[in-house]
């Protein structure tokens, strides 16, 4: 199993589960990173002072984003490039 494989195993654990996780709205928001170049999407929270990312998950399709979304009750997320 190589390194995506088993990270994607891992990241989806809880998912089955029903889990909701939370954030810190106060000093993060949520934040989809797509890249120019090839496509591939990633999902997150950008700390609104420092500006720093962290990722939470890879976004392989609209199935990902929704699963990432109702786990933290996201409504709204805004994509940069």
């Amino acid at each position: 199993m190589d390194f995506l494989a088993r990270w994607r195993k891992k990241n989806r654990k809880g998912d089955a589960e029903g889990i909701t996780k939370t954030y810190d709205k106060e000093t993060s928001r949520p934040v989809l990173k797509c890249s120019i170049c090839n496509g591939e999407q990633v999902a997150g929270f950008k700390d609104i002072h420092t500006g720093k990312f962290e990722e939470v998950m890879l976004i392989r399709d609209q199935k990902d984003l929704d699963l990432f979304m109702k786990q933290y009750g996201i409504k709204e997320i805004t994509k940069e490039y």
